[in-house]
């Protein structure tokens, strides 16, 4: 079987590709090299220390590497995304897209197509059932990532192979440090999908810039204080206001006024939601419920979180809605409310929230 290796030079993916050589595959390395755009061109996001050690990893094993560059296309699928989002006041997860558009879409669509499968160090897990293959949780609970992968497409996933998906992340630590892997110390990247060092913040700043507006507390109009821009702030928010009497939480945003509104206490009522509008929904591998099932009970995320809320799915016109069992906090516009099963095993897909 011939297998395409997306390799970051990070633990989870060195350790992806020591699982393959021991089941006795000899997978291609490809690390995907990115960037941002200024006036001169694009400037190269990826770690020189990434390309090291992922050509360390090559030679270690005996495979074969090539770097692949994906500048221009990261920049007009995943970035001119979420900039435009941002503008709008939403908020966006350019991870998501950026599993759907960049990793399984331009690098299969151009590399990745004469391979037949495309293994990455992804902790989730896949599944077949009635002979079709679904997205299916990983067994490390902290770890999973299948709330990043849930824009997938089927043809995509039917090909993705996800080797460290029944490893805690303490196993895959205890491996690369038995193979004395340069990564094994190396701590978890908290960039924008695989832009490296590059911070949240500072690349608003780069791309939109600052504007002055006004911190207003929500139930009495009283204005508070000054932000730089909307768009650094999001629902739900509590640190980095600089707001006197406390705790303040964003839980709302006028984007053309250019206001913040934030409201006192802890965990205010406003800041909480039980029924979740979601447009766009895009199920993974069809949709598992019959056209006149009508409300299904389900498992739900709208953030990158370890747990799982129960509720119930139901459509109404061309949107699905979440009735939440539980109120819950931070829901904003433009986030994926991502859809699971009843046991949180299988995951169908996700939708934006309105």
């Amino acid at each position: 079987m011939t297998i395409a290796a997306l390799v970051s030079g990070g633990v989870d993916s060195s350790v992806m590709l020591h699982l393959l050589k021991e089941q006795g595959h000899e997978p291609v390395i490809f690390y995907i090299r990115i960037g941002m755009k200024d006036d001169e061109g694009f400037l190269d996001c990826s770690s020189e220390e990434d390309i090291e050690l992922t050509t360390w990893l090559a030679k270690y094993y005996g495979l074969k590497m090539e770097v692949v560059p994906l500048h221009k296309e990261y920049w007009d699928n995943v970035m001119a995304y979420a900039l435009d989002a941002v503008r709008k006041g939403l908020t966006p997860n350019p991870d998501v897209m950026c599993n759907r558009l960049i990793k399984f879409g331009e690098f299969e669509k151009y590399w990745g197509k004469d391979f037949e499968k495309i293994a990455t160090g992804h902790y989730a897990n896949t599944a077949i059932e009635d002979g079709k293959t679904w997205l299916a949780t990983a067994k490390d609970p902290v770890k999973d990532q299948t709330d990043f992968l849930a824009q997938i497409t089927y043809p995509q996933l039917s090909k993705l192979m996800f080797p460290v998906g029944n490893l805690m992340k303490s196993q895959v630590r205890a491996i690369a440090h038995g193979q004395n892997m340069p990564s094994a110390h190396r701590r978890d990247s908290q960039g924008i999908c695989f832009l490296g060092k590059v911070n949240y913040v500072d690349f608003l700043r780069k791309y939109i810039g600052e504007k002055e507006g006004r911190i207003i507390e929500l139930e009495t109009g009283k204005i508070l204080g000054k932000h730089k821009g909307y768009w650094f702030h999001t629902i739900g928010q509590r640190k980095g206001l600089n707001l006197g009497g406390g705790p303040w939480f964003v839980v709302k945003k006028d984007a053309a006024e250019n206001t913040v509104f934030v409201s006192n206490g802890y965990d205010p009522e406003s800041q909480y939601q039980d029924v979740i509008r979601l447009a766009d929904f895009h199920f993974i591998s069809g949709n598992p419920f019959a056209d006149d099932a009508g409300p299904q009970e389900i498992t739900f995320k709208i953030r990158h979180t370890p747990d799982f809320t129960r509720g119930i799915l139901k459509k109404e016109g061309e949107h699905f809605v979440i009735q939440s069992d539980i109120p819950v906090s931070g829901v904003a516009a433009g986030q994926f409310g991502v859809v699971y099963d009843k046991n949180s095993r299988l995951c169908f897909g996700s939708g934006v929230i309105d």
